[in-house]
């Protein structure tokens, strides 16, 4: 049963309880009470002496009921008068809800039925006769509940040619109306007295319906407080039916209180988290903004969402100045500590396996440490990151990192130290965000090897780089993870300085769109387009390392990773200056949590500043996908169309999420 269902339940009892309060009982006048005699009130034991055991009993005058023949068979139930055999399988159905019967009111009929939850198991006479009578009440309660006062239900029992039929006969009855609609002392409110009126959607005219009278309820108490009314007290609901009209009538008491705003923001100095500045960093709203009860809820679950806080306890206090209210916040910590291990592989990246340690809050406020290392053929790297949180604002991130790496591709080997620096806002899968941007810094030393590519003669070189990266994104998605609707643009320019014997500027911009489309219930059609440009220098200046390459399972699938574009000599990719990339995939959910997704891809690298659109590479394959409760897990299987030499008729990649 839903968490709401019990508080429609109780409101239910309480109309029918008023309805039966409102309507006086038509009952016999009762006789006057006779004087006792004192044979009737004597207790001793000669009062019994003359009493006759076996006589019959004395009529009772003017009650008009006869006393019970003991001797004669007591009535049996409708399904033993229909004389069905010790034990049986049985069927039910409802009869009479043609005009009546909502989904929502068949819905909790199904769920709560007594004789839905055991259909198809055996039963006796005496059960099948307790749960039709049981049904009956719920049916007769679910009916009260969308209005129908009047309703009745009756059972019966039919002989089917396989197995029995319980038939509940329902007569609903003339829907009851409301009739008034009061919200006593909402005035109160002044200039938001009809905002507070409008919140509570109930009308004269109305069907006197439970659930709407709950919801109107629960939605008047969330906009008194998101109004400003921090201690407003709303009164329940009381309804009062009129059998003879068939109609009702409602009342709320409103005490709307004085409407507020935001003051200071305090926090329990022993949390051992961080301090009262930080939560108000991380709060949406500032000293002075109306009051809003939603903006307490928002801040609870971005402190615990910063994986630092077990519990936040929000609330709303008074403060000295009437017009004003404080937020109280007390923290409990939460294990500051993470240890990560991931296994990877991917065609042309090899098998590659990663290990981190993260101190979370090292240097509060939410300042976190972390140590990362990578072990794989192809690709080993040691990186020490500093990260702080909510940097002087919600969802801003600092980020500084110092990495040691070696990385042998294809297209070059390269040992790399950098030094990076980044402000940015993020999204993440707990507050998706629409908008979201970088401004960063880096400092990078890097010895390459690549080949000649005249001759296809190794050689090695030195470069030392300063960059200036920046991103802008927007995602109108509806699922970070596994979109399925909407669609995402994003676009990056770097500026970049290069000293290799001499000093020489390039700049590199990159950008990216997909879109998401459902054609049926379980099927989604993705597609996705990135173009890139690296001007102001000639290929062969560019650092390997800093160049476009394209292939892979984050690029044309079917192909090995940076496998596309011209080559070398001796066959090996060497990258280029601009490029072009599409991909199309259609997204299967097959059956439970799995789906499959066939897709088609293509793209190709040019040695020239833009993108030609000539010469694409096209994959194609198919995936497997397994949505677990944080995302989808990928396994891509593609296959190049028109490849190279040298490259593989089978390429596989696997990670998480989708691939775009």
């Amino acid at each position: 049963m839903r968490p709401d269902v019990g508080r429609r339940g109780a409101l239910v009892c309480a109309v029918v309880g008023v309805m039966t309060g409102a309507v006086p009982a038509r009952a016999q006048q009762a006789p006057a009470a006779a004087s006792p005699s004192p044979s009737q009130t004597d207790t001793g034991a000669g009062a019994l002496d003359d009493v006759d055991p076996t006589a019959p009993l004395a009529a009772l005058p003017d009650i008009g009921v006869d006393w019970p023949d003991l001797s004669a068979a007591p009535a049996a139930p409708v399904a033993e008068r229909a004389q069905i055999g010790a034990t049986t399988r049985y069927a039910w159905r409802i009869d009479g809800l043609d005009a009546a019967g909502t989904p929502l009111l068949r819905q909790r009929f199904q769920e709560l039925s007594v004789l839905a939850g055991n259909e198809g198991k055996e039963a006796n006479p005496a059960q099948l006769d307790r749960r039709a009578r049981q049904d009956a009440e719920l049916l007769l309660t679910l009916l009260k509940g969308e209005g129908f006062y009047d309703a009745a239900v009756a059972t019966r029992f039919e002989r089917a040619e396989k197995r029995p039929v319980v038939v509940l006969v329902a007569t609903p009855g003339t829907l009851y109306r409301f009739a008034g609609v009061t919200l006593a002392g909402v005035e109160a409110a002044g200039a938001k007295a009809q905002t507070l009126r409008d919140a509570f959607a109930v009308r004269p005219e109305d069907p006197v319906n439970s659930d709407a009278i709950a919801a109107a309820e629960a939605n008047l108490r969330t906009r008194a407080g998101e109004e400003g009314f921090a201690f407003a007290r709303i009164g329940d609901p009381q309804v009062v039916v009129d059998r003879a009209a068939q109609s009702a009538t409602v009342s709320v008491e409103v005490t709307p209180g004085t409407a507020r705003r935001f003051g200071r923001i305090t926090a329990n100095p022993d949390n051992r988290v961080f301090d009262a500045a930080h939560v108000a960093d991380i709060a949406r709203f500032k000293s002075g903004d109306s009051y809003e009860a939603s903006q307490l809820d928002d801040l609870r679950r971005a402190l615990v969402q910063t994986g630092l806080v077990s519990t936040a306890d929000v609330r709303a206090v008074a403060a000295d100045d009437p017009s004003v209210v404080d937020v109280a916040v007390r923290l409990e910590p939460a294990p500051p500590r993470t240890v990560a291990v991931e296994l990877g592989y991917g065609t042309g990246e090899g098998a590659r396996s990663e290990v981190s340690w993260t101190h979370r809050n090292l240097f509060p406020p939410e300042g976190a440490v972390t140590l990362r290392g990578v072990a794989g053929t192809r690709e080993q790297l040691g990186q020490v990151t500093f990260r702080r949180n909510n940097f002087h604002a919600r969802d801003r991130v600092l980020t500084a990192q110092f990495a040691a790496a070696h990385l042998l591709r294809d297209a070059y080997e390269a040992n790399t130290l950098s030094l990076s620096a980044a402000l940015e806002r993020q999204t993440n899968i707990f507050f998706q965000k629409t908008w979201t941007w970088s401004l960063g810094a880096e400092l990078v030393a890097s010895d390459e090897r690549d080949v000649i590519l005249s001759t296809g003669e190794p050689r090695r070189r030195t470069f030392l780089i300063g960059a200036l990266p920046t991103s802008l994104g927007y995602d109108g998605s509806d699922d970070l993870l596994n979109p399925t609707r909407g669609f995402r643009l994003a676009g990056r320019v770097s500026p970049e300085l290069s000293l290799q014997n001499r000093a020489f500027g390039y700049t590199r911009v990159q950008l990216d769109a997909s879109a998401y489309q459902p054609v049926t219930k379980g099927t989604v059609l993705a597609g996705r387009v990135r173009a890139g440009t690296i001007l102001g220098a000639p290929r062969d200046q560019i650092a390997p390392s800093r160049r476009f390459y394209a292939g892979g399972g984050a690029s044309v699938r079917g192909y090995g990773f940076q496998s596309i574009g011209p080559r070398d000599p001796n066959n090996d990719p060497i990258g280029g200056r601009s490029l072009a990339e599409f991909a199309l995939e259609a997204r299967i959910r097959a059956f439970g949590n799995f789906g499959v997704v066939p897709f088609f891809d293509g793209g190709n690298i040019y040695t020239g500043g833009l993108p030609d659109l000539t010469g694409f590479r096209y994959g194609a394959g198919i995936g497997v996908r397994y949505y677990s409760n944080f995302g989808p897990i990928r396994v891509d299987l593609g296959t190049p169309i028109n490849p190279q030499k040298g490259d593989s008729r089978l390429a596989v990649y696997v990670s998480l999420g989708q691939a775009f």
